[in-house]
């Protein structure tokens, strides 16, 4: 129990350091952001501790090459990341260390550090001089692998008779695990991101990192950003309820205004670009809102025992992490005529190589089929900064979009020498090559150009790690709709409507991929998935039995939409959009189960929305 590890005779999992204290920090004015409200509403809030579930569990092969070289085929999102880390415990240099990262089943950021069976692992392949591999079972993955969000929250809220904010205040206690590392900052992100799609004055916050006795925590698909979100709409559904103030009017009333320069929020975030009501206006169309709330009111008039429930939710978020806000990518022209882009990011299926395809494809205008992408390979690609953080698109494809620009300057240059004309009058001929503008039979070919830059002893090709200087704040709206058996407890989630905003779309298929898969673990969360422990600190959730993940029969088709409002931080206006499910989907769900309860006048239940919770919360109300 995180709070309870804080008190004074508490004891101590690392007495040397004299607390469980791993990390405090606040933000906020001195004074008191409550002392204009009219209306103050309360609540303790539980972002329950979640596990990754990445389809395929930790794993590693190790094969030695020699003496003192290994190669290392690893399920990681950070190859060069991963093989900094090995190379230092096992006191390599990490030009005798390879890393290929191959196809790998899911992250969800819990795959973003070296665990320490990879160590095992290698260092037993060294000692052994063969190869060795390690594969975790399901169970031991539940219980070793890092687990996610875990924070009590104590938020107040306040605002005028009329319900215009005027200031949030809260604080924070967060389980960290027995080892804490990453995880001890990631409440940050909570800090940064509270205040949301909302013009709120003042915000005053703080958090407890706690160290306990439980699997460390970690990243996991939004890490601290879900968090802040389920806690600002949570109390935005509990102020609507204490006014008599419709949901989407109390929101509506508290967005940001619509901006395309900068809007710097109160805990110190500077937004990119928004257009907030325009995300919520459009999920309210795509739910078919108003006919969901005419069938709720119309189960409550006859006293049904199904009870319907209508939620809906705004978020924005952070993406690309705090550092570094750069990546590598490089574009080369081959001998044979094709174009081989690297990338400096490692996907595990979020169809990264497709993208980046498709990038090159489009400026130098050949076919996609004649794009080659090499990602995820310690030995061939020079460096590069991970997965993570919504972040590969934009770092890493903006580096590829500018390198390719790059290369087709230098290829103009070559051209105009070879062909007797200006660089400005060189241009790209579809499928072909480089040639004098009107003039078909001048073309000279990608191969060719390439072959004669080979002949004055240089190659077509750039490297980039362009610096992005800025994160960016993509944002949306969700509309959920539930149907909870008031007998029984269980809930069905009868339609969920998205509408999420990551700027520039590049290909439209792979961002409904991460919108449906965002909203399948968002909605996880708010209806079945508790990782937990009994008091002796022992796992009560070792299996997937135990450990409840959605099937896809518990969730209906979802509707997805998008506004699009690109950033300028970026060439391509992209932002960002793996994690956008997580954080607009668990608060609407919640949201719609508190609504169908709403009768009973149950005003909050903490996470997850399980049968018996709820039923024990429906029999004491009656």
């Amino acid at each position: 129990d995180p709070e309870r590890a804080l008190e004074k005779d508490a004891p101590l999992l690392f007495p040397d350091h004299g607390s469980n204290l791993a990390l405090a920090e606040s933000i906020g004015p001195d004074v008191a952001p409550l002392k204009d409200a009219e209306v103050v509403v309360n609540q303790r809030i539980v972002n329950q501790r979640l596990a990754p579930v990445p389809m395929e569990p930790g794993a590693i092969l190790a094969r030695p090459d020699g003496a003192s070289k290994l190669t290392l085929w690893l399920g990681t999102q950070d190859p060069f990341g991963a093989r900094a880390d090995l190379a230092q415990v096992l006191g390599m240099s990490t030009t005798n260390l390879r890393v290929i990262a191959p196809d790998v089943g899911g992250g969800f950021g819990a795959k973003g550090d070296a665990y320490p069976e990879h160590a095992v692992a290698a260092a037993a392949a060294l000692r052994l001089g063969r190869p060795v591999r390690w594969l975790e079972t399901r169970s031991e993955n539940l219980v070793n692998m890092v687990h996610g969000r875990n924070q009590i929250q104590y938020a107040s809220l306040g605002a005028t008779f009329d319900g215009r904010i005027t200031g949030f205040e809260f604080r924070i206690v967060a389980d960290v695990g027995a080892y804490p590392a990453v995880a001890a900052w990631l409440p940050r992100y909570t800090l940064e991101m509270a205040s949301s799609t909302y013009d709120i004055p003042r915000i005053k916050g703080s958090f407890e990192s706690v160290a306990t006795n439980t699997t460390p925590c970690g990243p996991y698909r939004g890490a601290g950003r879900p968090e802040a979100i389920q806690m600002i709409e949570r109390m935005m559904d509990l102020l609507a309820t204490e006014l008599g103030i419709d949901p989407v009017a109390i929101r509506r009333r508290n967005l940001i205004k619509p901006f395309r320069a900068s809007h710097r929020t109160a805990t110190g975030a500077v937004y990119d670009s928004g257009d907030y009501d325009a995300a919520l206006t459009r999920a309210l169309e795509v739910s078919d809102h108003a006919r969901w709330i005419a069938e709720r009111d119309s189960r409550r008039s006859v006293n049904n025992v199904s009870s319907i429930g209508v939620g809906v939710s705004t978020y924005v978020e952070v993406t690309v992490g705090k550092t570094p806000l750069h990546d590598f990518g490089s574009v080369e022209v081959l001998d044979d005529g094709r174009i081989r882009a690297m990338a400096g990011g490692s996907s595990q299926g979020q169809g990264h190589q497709t993208t980046f395809a498709q990038i090159v494809s489009d400026r130098f205008d050949v076919p996609i089929e004649r794009v080659e992408v090499v990602q995820a390979d310690t030995e061939v690609v020079p460096r590069g900064g991970g997965t993570f953080a919504s972040r590969t698109i934009q770092l890493v494809g903006s580096s590829i979009f500018e390198a390719a620009d790059a290369v087709i300057r230098q290829a103009r240059e070559l051209a105009a020498g070879i062909l007797e004309a200006t660089a400005l009058d060189i241009v790209i001929f579809s499928g072909v090559g480089l040639g004098v503008a009107g003039s078909p039979d001048s073309v000279i070919t990608w191969a060719d150009l390439a072959d004669a830059a080979a002949a004055v002893g240089t190659k077509l090709a750039r490297e980039m790690d362009r610096d992005q200087g800025e994160a960016t704040y993509p944002f949306g709206a969700h509309v959920a709709v539930v149907e909870v058996d008031t007998e029984t407890g269980s809930t069905r989630l009868l339609a969920l409507a998205a509408v999420d905003d990551c700027g520039s779309i590049l290909n439209p298929m792979l961002v409904k991929g991460q919108q449906h898969g965002g909203i399948a673990q968002g909605a996880g969360q708010a209806l079945w998935e508790h990782a937990r422990f009994d008091e002796h600190g022992y796992p009560l959730t070792g299996n997937l039995v135990t450990y409840h993940v959605p099937a896809a029969t518990d969730l209906p088709s979802f509707i997805v939409s998008n506004t699009i409002t690109p950033t300028q931080h970026n060439p391509l206006g992209a932002k960002g959009i793996g994690e956008a499910g997580t954080l607009g989907s668990t608060p609407a769900i919640h949201s719609a189960v508190i609504d169908a309860l709403a009768p009973f006048g149950i005003r909050h239940l903490d996470m997850p929305l399980t049968p018996d919770r709820i039923w024990e919360a429906i029999s004491a109300a009656r």
